[in-house]
């Protein structure tokens, strides 16, 4: 039965027509997500981290150029760094040869110092007592002059390039020593804890818990230690003082001040400082491809 319908004050009824159903609203249409501005193209950091040194050594070079060709300096002075670039073509081939065997004296040295390093740090991070009796020694090789103590190697280790190897590790050797002990002990007290409640093992702390947690530390450690390397390695080439087919880019330099080839010598130079801007590089790619994927210091983007 329909509803009644209302009625007037005279008594009459009046017929009101029957609601009509509301419409349905349409769905709302998705709102097209805005895309992430880009950033420009020299405001990346990656760009920024290349683009700057070049700049500045551009600048620096042009500088460079232009005092050398307005005071008018003689080359045995200060050489352009255009007669430099030329001298660096035209000697290509004693420079080449000697920057291999500095750059094999650096490896090998950069290669013994760290195994070394790493080797001496896992012996001191198991007793604080052999920590406490050893550590000064390792100060010790650290503040001793390596020009005092090269002769002597040379004079104890028959083969040259052997005894050239020792001097560059041992200046090599206490970053990596340093570094190394403290990340090991660098470890939060709770992880230990946890550790020694499961009963770990000894090993098992050394591998799981201590080794990750020096990582970034043992790796500053080599970018530290192998411009060490290289600079131990030239401090013992001129100690030695070795010519002919085993030498090094310290004996170019001391030959060419002998003869005033001040361009060579700046070549020379040269070779030497980008060899270590070469090994930092690399060090830094090692670092980022070993932890890149996971500790803070390599997933900041600042």
């Amino acid at each position: 039965m329909s509803a009644l319908a209302p009625t007037t004050a005279a008594g009459t009824t009046t017929m009101t027509p029957s609601a009509t159903p509301a419409r349905p609203r349409p769905a709302p249409q998705p709102t097209p997500k805005k895309q992430p501005a880009r950033t420009p193209l020299l405001q990346q950091p990656r760009v920024q981290r290349v683009i700057y040194p070049l700049l500045v050594g551009v600048v620096l070079i042009a500088l460079w150029q232009g005092l050398v060709t307005a005071l008018e300096l003689p080359p045995y002075l200060v050489p352009s760094p255009y007669l430099m670039m030329q001298t660096l073509v035209t000697d290509w081939v004693p420079l080449g040869m000697a920057l291999l065997v500095t750059l094999k004296i650096t490896v090998l040295s950069f290669v013994a110092a760290t195994v070394a390093g790493v080797l001496i740090s896992f012996l001191f991070v198991q007793s604080k007592l052999i920590e406490t009796a050893l550590f000064p020694y390792a100060v010790l090789l650290q503040v001793t002059p390596i020009v005092a103590v090269a002769p002597l190697i040379i004079i104890w280790v028959k083969n040259p390039t052997a005894a050239m190897v020792v001097c560059a590790a041992l200046v090599a050797l206490f970053p990596i020593i340093s570094n190394t002990t403290l990340g090991l002990r660098s470890i939060e007290p709770d992880l230990q804890s946890y550790f020694k409640l499961n009963r770990a093992t000894r090993w098992q702390q050394l591998v799981r818990l201590r080794i990750p947690s020096a990582l970034p530390y043992f790796f500053g450690g080599l970018r530290i230690s192998s411009g060490l390397a290289l600079i131990g390695a030239v401090v013992a080439e001129f100690v030695a003082g070795t010519g002919g087919s085993g030498a090094g880019l310290a004996y170019q330099i001391l030959q060419a001040g002998f003869q005033l080839n001040i361009p060579r010598m700046f070549a020379a130079l040269l070779l030497i400082s980008l060899t270590g801007v070469a090994l930092f590089v690399l060090m830094a790619w090692l670092t980022k491809l070993a932890l890149g994927s996971w500790h803070a210091s390599e997933l900041s983007q600042d």
